[in-house]
């Protein structure tokens, strides 16, 4: 336990004198190395940090990137919006289920948070305040609905978190569908009474001739998340398969079929895709070598004896999880959190009984709540920056969407069911 109180320490300092977040994770990694085992040869080093990338699981991160790029320069993620938008935009409060309903579409294609952030809202942006929505609200809202992209498959985070732990990313996968939808669902109830609070408008109502149309121009569209998903869950895909199929159909369809994409766009939206890439391997390069540490240090041992000690169960445990994460994510991106948090505490959670599963929802969902929690949430920002708004103006309508969070936190993490419900279902 003195080890990982130092690595903590080490890594706050860090954090607080604004040092890269690779360095925040390797230098208390390297400085465990030199202080404690020394005799530990230095290509050792070398092979935990490349060992910590050299996984095909880790292939589909780059292309679920590339393919959230590509939808959101393109027409692929207007026309899902869209689509949602003429079969609920009628409803009062229509524009934010909209939203919501446009989070998860995008989401489950990209996986990425911060991309459906940017992607949303400056397309819901203006049609919400049109509706009669005020500015906190829709500010929350389009933040807020972004979460969903890391709970509905294919999520990165899930991906990262099965590479970390060796559970099934496609049971992961089937589990997220739900505890998103659960989210999804507490958002539409917030739009709901805010509608009702504020009088909002109904938009018109559309005719079935054209929802008919609506559907057909969205038919590419909508090729993208069966593809994934239905690859998937059927077993005819893996996740990373998946993923590649995803870059090429979107390739296909932006450039062939919509005609939006051209070579010099590419390039460019390749070249964004391949910086964020190379940042997240950072990260997990460096993740890797500290795990090791943490392993060989046997921190998971200590923590559970500790556990043992105080007589805590499972109810004290998930809950002493949840109050980690929920601190780390106000001060460190999500991916960081999962590379320090996961490997002290998973092996934890297996020894108390904790579904691997289960475990992985209330992982991600704490790291969902990470990306809108102030002061340093990333979708704070991307928003801020995609809309020209001001942060505190963001932070100040988010606080009711957090308050939902943490209610729907509890449920996920002590309603097991829903999280593993649907992975038995469909693999038994």
């Amino acid at each position: 336990m003195i080890l990982f109180a130092l690595v903590i320490i080490v890594a706050v300092l860090l954090l607080v004198l604004g040092f890269e977040m690779f360095l925040v994770l390797g230098v208390p990694a390297l400085m465990i190395k030199e202080f404690f085992y020394g005799n530990l040869p230095d290509p050792v080093v070398i092979q935990k940090v490349l060992g910590g990338i050299n996984h095909t699981t880790l292939l589909a991160i780059p292309f679920f990137i590339l393919a959230a790029e590509l939808m959101g320069e393109g027409q692929i993620a207007r026309r899902l919006t869209g689509l949602v938008k003429v079969l609920v935009g009628h409803l009062r409060g229509g524009m934010g289920y909209t939203t919501i309903g446009g989070s998860m579409a995008f989401g489950s294609v990209s996986g990425s948070a911060p991309a459906t952030v940017a992607a949303m809202a400056r397309m819901v942006y203006p049609e919400m305040r049109k509706a009669g929505f005020s500015d906190k609200f829709s500010l929350g809202l389009i933040v807020s609905s972004a979460e969903t992209a890391l709970l509905i498959p294919p999520s990165i985070t899930f991906i990262i978190y099965g590479w970390m732990t060796g559970t099934s990313v496609a049971k992961l996968f089937v589990g997220g569908l739900a505890v998103g939808l659960v989210l999804g669902l507490a958002f539409a109830i917030m739009a709901a009474l805010e509608a009702r609070r504020s009088d909002v408008e109904r938009g018109p109502r559309t005719s079935w001739r054209e929802r008919v149309i609506a559907i057909r121009d969205a038919g590419w569209a909508l090729g993208m998340p069966i593809i994934i998903l239905g690859g998937i869950y059927s077993g005819y895909f893996t996740p990373t398969e998946a993923a590649a199929a995803s870059v090429v159909y979107a390739i296909f369809v932006e450039g062939v079929i919509f005609r939006e994409l051209t070579f010099r766009k590419l390039f460019a939206i390749t070249e964004r895709a391949a910086i964020s890439t190379a940042i997240i391997f950072v990260l997990l390069a460096m993740g890797g070598l500290l795990s090791y540490f943490i392993t060989l240090a046997q921190v998971p041992s200590a923590i559970t004896a500790f556990l043992d000690a105080i007589h805590a169960g499972p109810i004290m445990f998930l809950l002493i999880v949840n109050i980690s994460f929920l601190i780390a994510g106000m001060f460190i991106d999500p991916n960081s959190a999962l590379l320090i948090l996961v490997p002290p505490l998973y092996p934890v959670a297996t020894a108390l009984g904790i579904d691997p599963v289960h475990f992985g929802m209330i992982v991600t969902l704490n790291i969902s709540i990470g990306m809108i929690t102030p002061p340093f949430g990333l979708d704070i920002f991307v928003a801020s920056s995609t809309l020209s708004k001001p942060v505190l103006t963001i932070i100040s309508g988010l606080w009711p969407f957090i308050i939902a969070n943490l209610i729907v936190l509890a449920i996920i993490t002590y309603v097991p069911d829903i999280s593993t419900f649907l992975p038995n279902l469909v693999f038994g």
